[in-house]
């Protein structure tokens, strides 16, 4: 709590978390920029460190950045969390899902 406090107060300018502290209750209230370097398999666990400066009592605007190289095990992930948004959208919306499959090789490029 005392670095979440030190935060808060601008006594340090930036706050490095995981992923992994989305459990944790976390509310970063005094960010104004989230940057995401390295994506999760479930991009719900991206949007919940998103959503920890998001929180009741916000007063800036915040910005979300993604930082991917390219040809990266990174930018394949971010390609497969495009492609499982687009099937939940197709399932959700009652269209086919064909054009979407996730193939065998797919899977296997991520590997």
């Amino acid at each position: 709590m005392q670095l979440v406090e030190s935060f808060a107060t601008n006594d340090v300018p930036v706050f490095c978390i995981s992923l992994k502290a989305g459990g944790t209750g976390l509310n970063l209230t005094a960010a104004d920029i989230v940057i995401h370097y390295d994506p999760w398999w479930n991009v719900a666990a991206q949007n919940q460190a998103t959503d920890r400066a998001h929180r009741i009592g916000q007063e800036n605007t915040v910005t979300v950045y993604e930082l991917i190289a390219e040809h990266t095990i990174e930018e394949q992930i971010q390609n497969l969390q495009k492609s499982k948004q687009d099937l939940a959208e197709e399932i959700l919306s009652g269209e086919g899902i064909s054009s979407i499959l996730i193939d065998r090789d797919e899977i296997l490029k991520l590997l």
